[in-house]
């Protein structure tokens, strides 16, 4: 692949809602470009950018995926996005390392809630943003009814570059309305042909419209265009580059991507009117050494500075780091210093990915994309810079993870290489989490879906060659008591040898306050029990906290105090009086009034406001207590008190409930008394568990 400067560059992201046609899109501009020799169907898993064995089983897009496109003079780095909200930090991570996006639409089903999305992200952002209608070729697509969605949504914006011609229901070309032509398509070329005169009414006021809006991007077209004067093509693709480029416009294509039909146009699209690299505003960054903030220019000829958007765990070459550099440039056995880390990195092959294909190239500039193998301290948003130029970019947002599962190995023995296997995921992947969970055995995974879980479990055994399983987590409860008790815990046995005797009365209570787990107090006078044998009453009694005599959860809030017993000069040990601390303890706690806690999460749920009905009635439906109502981006926000118990699959539901429009964050918060229905299924359900483990 030859070299090139950024203003040869585009860096696009192909995104929008799941099934549009994306990836099918980014086939057939590789094939006009020569890149490759057939179009790929996403149905036969023969596509570039889907090459993952579960997106090829799904037929879905799991991975962002890089795709460049060398086209005369240009090159045009494609970031194929997933479109399913399960995969949303892929599509972060892929508006990150573009400076446009490309916004499938299907002409069929109209304005999606992923596009919507994309388009959200690209404003937050400043992603300059091109829009490209799809599959015109199938029954019952309708380009003007989209046009209408997209403008009643977002406004003058939108700027038609192209109108399709469709007749008898066949899409047999296009209107450049820049040119002003008509483009027939005749196999895998077009022909110039007079514009349908049905078309005329419609195509006069989109002309006019871009006409305006291009003029308006530039002070001497506007001049012109209110001298009366017509404009060249020339300026109005100037114009609509300037205003593209600085976000108030948005071009408008059209095509089918299955069909191959009006794709080259779209290329035209991409080069013409979205941003090169170093048309782009300098990059924020800090200077890690004085906190003072620092702007990176697109210049090869500045310090080398990177960042890292994407790792890509690969069994065979090991870690892949995926960045974009926004300065300088890089060659093969460079030294690259990492801030974040702060360790030096040692370049070894450069690599140019297409899918799955991995290029060399000897040197990469900056507003290019490219990739290196085994860094040791890099990690996905860390920078990578020059030693005696540091900077450090600021972190990539990606999204927490909304849904928690229970896994384990399917073979025993095989735990290590589960866990192994899911931190190397880990790395590859920011919005999925493991963690221990604490008051239970289990091993939680988190990600943004229940299909993102179940694809983290076929990565595992795809590339780790190692099964698990997933199962709803436990909900840690907690046990407490109500009321003060004293309880005697008397051990005595005789054998043919020494015996065996620990006495003592302890006295439990709750901790008033709330504060603590537990507390041991000592208040033996008078030697009733030795002091040597103390600490084992305390260990004892730790030992029992940990099991509690209701549902075998771990006990907080409760004091113990040792305040009177006795001994035998011969048969008393440490362990005759754990023992016994043990039994007093198993009195006194079922004696106290014992009740489960249940962890009480914080909710915070952001919806648009047509959804609030629902989402506040599901919320109660939940045990859930509504705090309040906040303005928020889009919608309002609803804050909550929800048990645990009642959120685990809350992402599923709210994706259901709310077409995928609402998110949430929730984090713990306190313990709360179980009601007493509920405890009671807990309980059952717990001696039944430990009658099946006894047996």
């Amino acid at each position: 692949m030859k070299e090139y400067q950024a203003k040869q560059i585009r860096n696009v992201a192909v995104a929008g809602h799941g099934g549009e046609g994306k990836t099918t899109l980014v086939e057939a501009i590789l094939f006009n470009a020569g890149a490759i020799d057939r179009i790929g169907k996403v149905e036969d898993g023969s596509t570039t950018t889907d090459y993952d064995p579960e997106e090829i089983k799904r037929h879905i897009s799991i991975s962002s995926a890089m795709a460049p496109v060398e086209t005369g003079d240009k090159k045009i780095n494609l970031i194929d996005a997933p479109g399913y909200f399960d995969f949303m930090g892929e599509l972060v991570s892929a508006l990150k390392l573009a400076d446009g996006a490309l916004i499938v639409i299907s002409a069929v089903s109209g304005l999606t809630v992923g596009a919507e999305k994309v388009w959200n992200m690209c404003v937050k952002n400043s992603i300059s943003k091109a829009i490209f209608i799809n599959q015109m070729d199938r029954e019952n697509a309708d380009y003007f009814k989209v046009l209408d969605q997209l403008k009643a949504r977002y406004g003058t914006a939108l700027a038609p570059v192209m109108v399709p011609i469709v007749s008898g229901g066949v899409f047999k070309g296009y209107v450049d309305l820049v040119e002003m032509k008509a483009k027939m398509f005749a196999g895998r070329e077009t022909k110039d042909a007079d514009i349908p005169g049905e078309l005329a009414e419609k195509i006069t006021p989109l002309r006019e419209t871009l006409i305006e809006a291009a003029a308006e991007s530039d002070d001497e077209l506007l001049e012109k265009f209110f001298g009366g004067e017509e404009l060249t093509a020339d300026e109005i693709i100037k114009g609509l580059h300037e205003g593209t480029v600085a976000g108030r416009m948005v071009p408008v294509c059209c095509g089918a991507a299955a069909a191959n039909l009006g794709i080259a146009a779209v290329t035209d699209c991409i080069i013409k009117y979205l941003p090169s690299p170093d048309e782009k505003p300098p990059r924020k960054a800090k200077n890690p050494k004085t906190g003072a903030e620092v702007l990176v220019k697109c210049d090869p000829a500045a310090p080398f500075a990177a960042q890292v958007f994407k790792t890509i765990a690969d069994p065979f070459v090991g870690k892949l780091s995926l960045f974009r550099i926004f300065s300088g440039s890089l060659t093969a056995d460079m030294i690259m210093y990492n801030p974040n880390a702060q360790k030096n990195e040692k370049v070894g092959n450069i690599y140019i990915l297409r899918g799955k294909k991995q290029n060399t190239t000897d040197k990469a500039f900056a507003g290019d994309i490219a990739a290196v193998a085994k860094l040791q301290h890099t990690t996905t948003g860390h920078t990578l810079c020059d030693a005696g130029s540091p900077v450090v970019f600021e972190d990539i947002e990606f999204p927490e993870p909304s849904i928690w599962m229970a896994i384990s190995s399917k073979k025993e023995g095989e735990e290590d290489k589960v866990f192994t296997g899911l931190h190397r995921l880990e790395e590859e992947d920011p919005t999925f989490a493991v963690e221990k969970q604490l008051g239970t055995s289990d091993m939680l995974i988190g990600g943004l879906g229940e299909i993102h879980l179940e694809v983290i479990c076929r990565k595992l055994a795809n590339k780790f060659g190692v099964e698990a399983e997933l199962k709803d987590p436990k909900v840690p409860y907690r046990e407490t008591i109500r009321k003060a008790v004293k309880a005697e815990g008397k051990h005595k046995k005789q054998t043919g040898g020494h015996g065996q005797f620990g006495h003592c009365f302890i006295e439990f209570e709750p901790i008033a306050d709330g504060s603590g787990g537990f507390e041991f107090v000592d208040k033996v006078v008078g030697g009733a029990v030795p002091r040597q044998y103390i600490p084992a009453v305390e260990k004892g009694l730790k030992e029992c906290i940990q099991k509690g005599v209701l549902a075998g959860c771990p006990v907080v809030g409760i004091r113990c105090t040792l305040y009177d017993g006795s001994f035998h000069n011969v048969d008393s040990s440490e362990m005759a009086f754990k023992l016994a601390a043990r039994m007093a303890f198993r009195k006194g706690c079922a004696e106290a009034n014992p009740v489960l806690l249940e962890p009480i999460y914080h909710v915070e749920v952001n919806v648009p406001d047509e959804y609030m009905g629902d989402i506040i009635g599901d919320l109660n439906k939940r045990r859930g207590r509504i705090l309040g109502m906040n303005p928020a981006e889009n919608g309002q926000q609803v804050v909550a008190e929800v048990p645990q118990a009642e959120m685990f699959k809350y992402a599923t539901d709210l994706r259901s409930m709310t077409q995928a429009r609402g998110s949430f964050k929730m984090k713990f918060d306190r313990y709360e008394e179980v009601p007493g229905n509920i405890s009671a299924k807990v309980v059952e359900q717990a001696k039944r568990e430990q009658k099946e483990e006894e047996e």
